[in-house]
């Protein structure tokens, strides 16, 4: 589509009809009315192309926009033509276009480009003609900014979608191309830069964001390619001087002169470009990079450093120096890890170029410390950047010290996958990157005498020298993707453990061989599974073809070689327990097949004879599991083996149990004291048993009579071994959960069912009498697999259609759910130092404790889930909640997702629980301890207070999902407040009156309307008497009663806030008036009663602070609101005064504020929940800073008078208030 330079707004729409329809020229007419106001109906070239082409790709927009008779923005049609433009048609013809118009008029078309990057802001103005001629870039930048959309603060370049991502794009290649166009010709006109570069430097100094970010944006790609331009001249420059230098060297008969002088007008004419160029990009450095890398915003100081690491990359020569790297590296010091990953891609592409080391060297030496403390980097994406830098580095000879390279190594244990993968790849390219070199024509040398082996030791004593023994796997995981042919020479690896070192060869310690097989078998399941070890996974993925094939080949190759090396590893360390047990992990990862098709029967029988023999030597329990597992691997029906494995397992079990049976029954000979060599045997005998009952259906051999009698002889007696005890508890509850399973596969017979049944219900007692047992031990065992079995039969077994189970369902009587509970009492909530049966005595072992408070975690787990899942009654866990402050710091994780999960079975009964567990606290837990309890003397016990506010807190924000419970909640509080009355007689407060201020802490969860219908509630217990006392002891009835009236016209905060271990910092609330209606309201709802003042909180101090200024009736103190019944009296008159009238009484609040410089607990996340309300004024507050946690109300202040004084003339009305000023003032 061709027009006229000064196309008018019909030719232009005419034209769109020619080429995109009718209704497209309609839409363009309505457009282009818009537009003739901007240029007396004459539009530019550019933008005329532009909204045509917008025409044809926003039809139904501006047609529904059109029909309804609204104006078009003209920002809206601009940004879809500069999109369409982009992408539909070649930059290079919109660049030639626009060139070709420049030549015509270049004012015109100059005034095109402005508003091309005025308009590319997202601003709404338009530069005229006339603004153009005759004002400053700073005047009419200044008249855009007045007519920028301050309504909103996008921008296209800020703007989400895919199309504004492509904005980006084709607005940064449009710069490009325009200065690769011009390059030889107009731009060096000393007219269109000049004017480009100066608007462009005015918009980068705005204050407008939007200006100052697409014009830092412009000027830097400008920049760039203008580097391209001078890189340009430069290579032509040396071509001509590489010419003149050789036509002048030639004989004067047959040196061209007419060539040289041409050459030399020609180098001059590069000359000169060459200067220009550089004063423009001097121009736009200064103007503008030198300002804006040190921008407010991180996006365009991003800018700026992604540019000048182009700018040193493509022109080393004139920016590889100390003037452009210092900002760089000063910029790896920003606070925003955008910018600085930007200054380390920046680098990598100079470090990239191992020529340009040398120019780095005094950078690198200025900056390497800060680069390597970047490897530690909050953010993972940067910390990667860093790592990836100091391997670019690594090229550099002895520029990491031992120590830098130290920092980095550590980090292939770290759990973010891509940092320890780039550590991986940094530790593999210090330590591995020294081959062996092959002689050519000499055959390969494998196993020990491959080039693999000194890199396979190096690895080894890499892996010892961490001293991160149990991380094997995170090792090998960081070094797969760049070692892994190295980690897969398991030929290699094993020849290391088999064969004899050659002369001069040092052997491999013991040490160091353990750590081999360890390294080995991490390998071989990394290479059979395909994915990283636990805690280092981001979920499943699918593995593309490749991978799979890959993965096939390798289990083929490891089967083939382990198959036949693996029994003579474990005749070798058969009596090493760490060796044997990573060995026999193996199988698990071999490809069975392979047994039958590679003819290796023979290797497998070696196998099962080395397995029996461990068997038979060891009694550690992981060792007897891992060959258990082994078994359970190789005994797979899908494979030819199967059979012949299957009869290996069976004679081993056959000789156990014959064993155990005859053993057991000397052991248990009456009138026959055992000696230890029989205790001994039997446990060895129980141990091999249990182990692989674990993993194999030992049912067929009936080990239920011969480890019941043995249990029920234990009990008996008393003096039972507790290892004995132990397996055989765990060896019962195997054969109780195989017949379970064989009961539920299929069909069964109703005896199976009364067999299991009495089974089951026997073992139950059984543990439940072994829950008294002396031995710690032993309890601890009995009541963990009384727990899993609880579980396992309760009513959820029944469920997703095994009806047929129903009669195997037992439920927990009260006797054990009793026992159950003072066993968590008894050996969870307990201090570290008096746990001292489990730990052999160990305690000041940091690691015995570390494993002692793990297994207590265990236990409180399994009870949890008793509670969790409905087979222990729910009020059962007010004991462990009320547990949730003591010990947070060992369980509160536990204890709070069990709150969380049962208040989803049931809100109501979770509440009711909620509120046991506090009453438990505050008057029964006290009494069981010898403390004194809530009551009237003790209204402020921190911890109790605290631990209601935890509560609260674990309601969330949404009160309408959580009303019910709320409001239960506050029943059964206010019900259990007033149901002993007074031992004191009558006229004294009821026993449990201060669990109100307990109460109180849940009054900011209640909904507004909720908190009348509370209040109602809360004044039928009451009397007359009890609305008027004033006295100490009657405070938390008053504090409770104002929470719940101050939320008919707000919402009240928090009681104990005050107590937060935050500092204190001041911060002003809005003014906020109660409006009469509300007050009217609230007087309404206690007709009876006069209203007490609406204090929701105070500042808080010390219980004994608190009650001396009480006494003193310190106007500043909590307690001296209340004493002061003159004060009251006023305070009341005054209100009814207002109220009667019409006043709007002025509430200033202050807001007393404590933040700590820790960050807050878990649980504290929403401190807004303290503070939480329905009301969109609060809501507002809440905005402003959420972590205030007192209010301070000066109820009545001057203001309030000056208002009854302007609102009345009565004479009476204002002297009763002016009044009640004077004695509430003092």
């Amino acid at each position: 589509m061709n027009l006229s330079t000064n196309s008018t707004c019909t030719d232009v729409a005419s034209r769109g009809s020619l080429e995109l329809g009718s209704e497209a020229c309609n839409q363009g007419q309505v457009i282009f009315t818009r537009f003739s106001t901007w240029q007396s109906c004459s539009v530019s070239y550019h933008f005329a192309t532009l909204l045509v082409l917008d025409i044809s790709t926003s039809q139904q927009q501006l047609t529904g926009a059109a029909l309804a008779g609204q104006k078009f923005d003209t920002l809206t049609c601009w940004k879809g033509g500069i999109l369409e433009r982009c992408h539909v048609e070649s930059h290079c013809s919109v660049v030639d276009d626009w060139i070709e118009a420049y030549k015509t008029d270049r004012d015109m078309a100059l005034l095109d480009l402005i508003n091309f990057f005025i308009q590319c802001s997202g601003c709404k103005g338009v530069v005229s003609g006339e603004m153009f001629r005759n004002m400053q870039n700073s005047e009419i930048i200044r008249r855009m900014t007045e007519e920028f959309d301050e309504d909103s603060g996008d921008y296209p370049l800020t703007m989400a979608g895919p199309l504004w991502k492509k904005f980006k794009g084709s607005f940064c290649e449009f710069i490009a191309v325009l200065v690769r166009q011009c390059q030889y010709s107009i731009i060096y006109d000393e007219y269109l830069m000049d004017t480009v570069i100066s608007l462009l430097t005015g918009l980068s100094d705005s204050q407008v964001r939007a200006f100052r970010h697409t014009s830092t944006l412009a000027a830097m790609k400008l920049m760039t390619a203008l580097v391209n331009v001078a890189l340009n001249l430069s290579i032509n420059m040396d071509n001509t001087q590489r010419q003149y230098e050789t036509e002048r060297n030639k004989n004067v008969a047959k040196r061209a002169n007419d060539r040289l002088e041409l050459l030399l007008q020609k180098r001059k004419e590069l000359q000169e470009n060459q200067d220009e160029i550089e004063n423009m990009m001097n121009a736009i450095f200064k103007g503008v990079f030198v300002h804006r890398y040190r921008d407010a915003i991180a996006e365009i100081r991003a800018i700026t450093i992604e540019e000048i690491g182009m700018w040193m990359k493509l022109y080393s020569d004139a920016f590889l120096n100390d003037s452009y790297l210092k900002y760089v590296g000063w910029t790896m010091h920003d606070k925003q890890g955008e910018v600085r990953l930007k200054c380390l891609t920046a680098l990598q592409g100079l470090y990239y170029n191992r020529e340009l080391n040398t120019r780095l060297e005094l950078f690198t030496s200025r900056f390497k410390d800060r680069i390597v403390s970047m490897t530690l980097d909050k953010e993972y994406d940067v910390a990667v950047q860093a790592i990836k830098l100091l391997t670019l580095v690594l090229h550099t000879d002895e520029v990491l010290s031992p120590e830098d390279c130290e920092s980095v190594y550590h980090l292939v244990y770290s759990a973010h996958r891509p940092v320890a993968i780039a550590a991986g790849e940094f530790l593999f390219k210090k330590l591995f990157s020294t081959r062996e070199p092959e002689e050519e024509g000499a055959p390969k040398r494998r196993g020990r005498q491959s080039p693999n082996a000194n890199l396979i030791k190096t690895t080894v004593f890499f892996f010892l020298e961490s001293e991160l023994h149990e991380h094997a796997a995170y090792l090998v995981d960081s070094l797969w993707e760049s070692g892994a042919d190295l980690l897969k020479d398991w030929e290699c690896m094993t020849s290391l453990l088999l064969d004899d070192p050659v002369p001069g060869e040092e052997a491999l310690t013991d040490r160091q061989e353990t750590a081999l097989i360890e390294i080995m078998l991490c390998t071989v399941r990394q290479a059979a599974e395909c994915h990283p070890p636990v805690g280092r996974g981001t979920g499943k993925r699918v593995m593309t073809a490749k991978e799979k094939k890959t993965q096939l080949d390798d289990r083929t190759r490891m089967t083939e070689l382990f198959a036949v090396t693996l029994p003579p590893l474990l005749a070798k360390y058969s009596i090493d327990t760490e060796k044997v047990t990573n060995l026999l992990q193996l199988p698990q990862f071999f490809d069975l097949d392979i047994y039958t098709t590679g003819r290796l029967e023979k290797h497998l029988e070696a196998l099962l004879r080395q397995i029996r023999e461990i068997v038979e030597k060891h009694t550690d329990t992981e060792v007897l599991e891992a060959c258990s597992k082994t078994y359970h691997a190789l005994c797979n029906e899908e494979f030819t083996i199967f059979n012949r494995v299957d009869i290996a397992r069976s004679q081993l079990l056959d000789e156990l149990v014959d064993k155990f049976n005859r053993l057991l029954e000397d052991f248990l000979q009456e009138g026959e004291e055992p000696d230890d060599d029989d205790a001994y045997q039997v446990l060895s005998t129980l141990k091999r048993i249990t182990a692989f009952h674990n993993a194999h259906d030992l049912s067929q051999w009936d080990l239920f009579s011969s480890n019941f009698k043995l249990l029920n002889t234990g009990i008996e007696n008393g003096d039972m071994p507790e290892q004995i005890v132990v397996h055989a508890l765990q060896c019962t509850h195997y054969v109780v959960l195989w017949y379970l399973a064989k009961v539920s596969e299929g069909s069964h017979r109703k005896e199976e069912l009364v067999s299991l049944r009495k089974q089951m219900r026997m073992f139950c007692l059984m543990c439940q009498r072994y829950l008294t047992n002396v031995n710690t031990t032993v309890k601890e065992q009995a009541f963990t697999i009384l727990c899993d079995v609880l579980l396992v039969f309760s009513h959820q077994m029944v469920s997703g259609g095994r009806e047929q189970l129903e009669p195997l369902v037992y439920s927990p009587d009260d006797s054990l759910q009793t026992e159950l509970l003072s066993f968590i009492l008894h050996h969870v909530f307990i201090d570290q130092d008096d746990d001292n049966g489990s730990t052999d005595g160990q305690q000041d072992d940091e690691a015995a404790k570390i494993e002692a408070l793990h297994k207590r975690r265990n236990l409180l787990a399994a009870y949890c889930k008793l509670i969790i899942y409905n087979v222990v009654e729910m009020n059962t866990g007010a004991d462990i909640f009320k547990q949730y402050m003591r010990y947070y710091n060992d369980y509160g994780d536990i204890i709070k997702e069990t709150m969380s999960k049962t208040r989803q079975i049931d809100k109501i009964q979770c509440a009711k629980t909620l509120i046991l567990s506090l009453q438990q606290v505050a008057f029964m837990e006290p009494i069981r301890l010898k403390e004194p309890c809530l009551d009237s003397t003790h209204l402020f016990t921190l911890p109790r207070l605290e631990l209601a506010r935890r509560f609260s807190l674990t309601f969330g924000l949404d009160q309408v999902k959580t009303r019910d419970a709320i409001a239960m909640l506050h029943k059964d509080g206010i019900e259990f407040a007033f149901k002993e009355p007074s031992p004191q007689g009558e006229g004294n407060p009821p026993l449990h009156l201060a669990f109100l201020d307990i109460l109180s802490e849940f009054s900011s969860k209640l909904m507004r309307q909720d908190k009348r219908t509370v209040h109602m509630y809360l004044e039928r217990f009451m009397t007359f008497q009890m609305a008027l006392q004033r006295d100490d002891c009657w405070l938390p009835l008053i504090s409770y009663r104002n929470s719940l009236q101050a939320g008919g016209d707000d919402d009240t905060m928090s009681v104990v806030s005050g107590y937060s271990s935050r500092g204190s910092s001041v911060r002003s609330k809005k003014i906020k008036a109660a409006t009469p209606t509300a007050t009217v309201a609230a007087s309404m709802q206690t007709p009876v009663m006069m209203p007490s003042p609406h204090l929701t909180s105070t500042m808080m101090r010390g219980p004994g602070d608190m009650r001396e200024e009480a006494k003193r009736g310190r106007d500043d103190s909590y307690m001296g609101v209340y004493t002061n019944h003159l004060f009251m009296y006023s305070y009341s008159i005054l209100m009814v005064v207002c109220t009667n009238y019409g006043v709007c009484v002025c509430v200033c609040v202050c807001v007393c504020s404590r933040r700590g410089t820790g960050l807050m607990e878990e649980d504290e996340e929403p401190i807004v929940e303290d503070v939480m309300m329905s009301s969109e004024g609060r809501m507002e507050d809440l905005n402003e800073g959420m972590d205030f946690d007192t209010m301070d109300i000066d109820l009545v202040r001057p203001l309030t008078f000056y208002y009854i004084w302007k609102s009345h003339t009565e004479r009476a009305v204002w002297l009763v208030a002016l009044s009640c000023w004077r004695v509430m003032s003092g």
